[in-house]
């Protein structure tokens, strides 16, 4: 039996006093494709939030690869995750800098990237080799998103949390992060109203006042 890379068991989220995620119960295994959809304020993106540690557990408990969420766990989770929002942080001036600055940390200094790596992560996500010397608050929120993907690509993230992240996408660009997560090797847990994701991921959860009210496989009516 192949054990789950991330599982949570009957979670429960609160927020000054207010129930945000109750009961949720869920398992990926590595390479899956999985989306939160609901309306807003459903508590899709306090999923992503819980699995990286940023939301204390009233109830329950997350797993990633079998262990529970404690203060070393959520550590690793960070190590192989990228957390992808609608409007990244870029944290740079230019996008060269901004895909490279990861690399000046111990962590990740022994990898630091080549011209030609920053080049092909660009262009895998249909970004020009001339964007790299531009400014970060010059560029667009789509190119944002597709900048972070390529620095997660850069990392070799394995794991990637992702809301809304085709959000601002035209379709050739779209088409572009779509054929990048086709990957089997790459898991995702993303939040998404755009069906065209929705389509591509196998998994489809669908939650409503922070309660999970059912799972549609991809392929389901």
């Amino acid at each position: 039996m192949i054990e789950s890379l991330i599982q949570f068991d009957q979670v429960g989220v609160s927020i000054h006093g207010k129930a945000i995620l109750t009961d949720i119960s869920f398992d990926l295994n590595a390479g899956d494709k999985a989306v939160f959809r609901g309306k807003s304020g459903a508590g899709k993106s306090t999923v992503l939030k819980t699995l990286l540690g940023l939301c204390p557990l009233a109830k329950g408990m997350v797993y990633f690869q079998g262990k529970p969420l404690e203060k070393s766990v959520i550590a690793e989770i960070r190590r192989c995750a990228a957390y992808i929002g609608q409007e990244p942080v870029l944290g740079a001036e230019t996008v060269r800098d901004a895909l490279l600055l990861p690399f000046q940390f111990k962590a990740h200094s022994g990898n630091k990237p080549s011209e030609s790596n920053l080049i092909d992560a660009l262009r895998t996500l249909h970004l020009p080799e001339a964007i790299l010397s531009q400014d970060c608050n010059r560029v667009s929120g789509g190119e944002k998103q597709r900048i972070a993907l390529a620095r997660g690509l850069l990392l070799g993230k394995s794991l990637y949390l992702l809301d809304e992240v085709t959000s601002a996408l035209d379709v050739e660009s779209k088409q572009a992060v779509f054929d990048v997560f086709a990957d089997p090797r790459l898991t995702v847990l993303s939040v998404a109203h755009d069906p065209d994701w929705v389509s591509l991921c196998g998994r489809v959860f669908d939650l409503e006042a922070g309660r999970m009210m059912e799972e549609k496989q991809h392929g389901d009516a």
